[in-house]
């Protein structure tokens, strides 16, 4: 028999109208022989909600106890799709992490899958129940509740779909597919028919918010055809992520976008290797630092180091760095500017990024954006901005590289 596996997110099981309308986006398969399994994330705003629930209890709540909170979003978006499906007449059954069978390791709030027992799925499959899986969550050696991280539904679903064997993933979305640049953002954007894994990971990677990048990881590992297509259209194809070789020449995969990050400058360091050995380095195995290979294009003198990071994450960098015993001389010096983004544009034939670079310079300088922090590497070209100057600029730069058909 033929397996799928479905994804929703948040914003596909937002209320009871979105439930309804998911549920019926899951019976055709069913009625056409699959063995239909569905891995749903928490609803709308709800994981945003319980996080600022805990923080007014506690502000330092263990991450332990987060994943014990966080995961019943997912609990509730399972038990109510499961009703849902069972009102128009068809079996469901609701699965919690644990009980579809995801062991992991014990690292909190990003904890990577080890293996899945999927007997209970398979039971609940022979008793022809299409089974209705709460991603994002999974159970230590302890039994205690871990959560998956930013976009873990996803991991969870190519998860399934790579240990069943299953013909294909759908992950549906508040977007239609995968664009070349975020279509909220730039109207004249192209929907792909496909990508390769490498692409997808990139553009993930460096903040495309399609897909987890642990996911198509994933499904890279066990050779998983995605498709990310939309919850709220009806009969649209999507954009396929697969395995193919790269041939096109000259060929650029997309621009992702980045908001609410922080430059954070570090001055009065003395000594620059030790810091970044002892100090840097740190903070990058923490995933604080974005993008370590960015770098400023003010002149810095050699006891000043800049870093790019969240905004989110600045309060836990201020207090590594205050922990730190380096702080201790009297000319160190951390401050910090809000308000940036960071636009990164996708190519993975290394030759032609100087030339990407050099056209995406020339185009901020013609509208006077001030590029304060810079890469280029083998795979990709990024800059750092101002956020105000973020809409206007990944718009000339789209223009540039897609609409233009600039020779690299």
């Amino acid at each position: 028999m033929s397996i799928i596996v479905q994804k929703f997110g948040g914003s596909s099981v937002a209320d009871s109208h979105h439930i309804f309308n998911v549920a019926k986006k899951i019976i055709p398969f069913y009625q056409n022989g699959y063995d239909v399994i569905v891995v749903v994330s928490a609803q709308g705003d709800t994981t945003d909600k319980l996080v600022n629930m805990a923080s007014k209890i506690n502000p330092q709540a263990s991450k332990r106890e987060l994943d014990v909170l966080l995961s019943a979003g997912e609990q509730i978006s399972s038990s109510l799709l499961a009703m849902a499906i069972q009102s128009l007449g068809f079996p469901a059954k609701s699965l919690l992490g644990w009980q579809a069978g995801f062991k992991t390791d014990s690292v909190h709030s990003s904890a990577k899958v080890e293996k899945i027992i999927t007997d209970r799925i398979k039971f609940e499959i022979k008793q022809k129940n299409i089974v209705i899986v709460a991603g994002f969550q999974g159970v230590n050696s302890l039994n205690d509740i871990t959560t998956l991280g930013r976009g873990g539904s996803d991991t969870s679903a190519v998860a399934i779909a790579g240990e069943l064997k299953a013909d294909i993933c759908k992950i549906y979305t508040d977007v239609d597919g995968v664009y070349t640049a975020d279509p909220r953002l730039v109207p004249s954007a192209r929907k792909l028919d496909s990508i390769s894994y490498e692409e997808m990971f990139k553009l993930s990677s460096l903040g495309s918010q399609v897909l987890n990048d642990v996911s198509i990881k994933t499904a890279q590992k066990y050779g998983v055809e995605l498709e990310v297509l939309s919850s709220l259209k009806n009969n649209s194809k999507g954009t396929v992520v697969k395995a193919y070789t790269i041939t096109k020449r000259n060929s650029i995969s997309g621009i992702a976008t980045e908001k609410n990050l922080v430059k954070v400058s570090i001055g009065g360091i003395e000594d620059m290797f030790k810091f970044k050995k002892e100090t840097i380095s740190k903070l990058i195995e923490k995933n604080l630092i974005k993008e370590p290979e960015l770098k400023s294009t003010s002149k810095l003198n050699s006891q000043t180091y800049d870093f790019l990071a969240e905004e989110s994450s600045l309060q836990e960098v201020l207090n590594f760095m205050k922990k730190n015993p380096l702080s201790r001389n009297e000319n160190f010096e951390v401050s910090y500017f809000k308000d940036k983004s960071k636009i990164s544009v996708v190519n993975l034939e290394e030759s032609y990024n100087l030339n990407i670079a050099s056209i995406i310079f020339e185009a901020l300088h013609e509208i006077n954006v001030n590029i304060e922090m810079t890469a280029c590497d083998n795979d990709h070209v990024s800059v750092v901005i101002k956020s105000t100057d973020l809409y206007r600029s990944v718009n000339l730069i789209h223009n540039k590289l897609f609409e233009e058909d600039y020779l690299l």
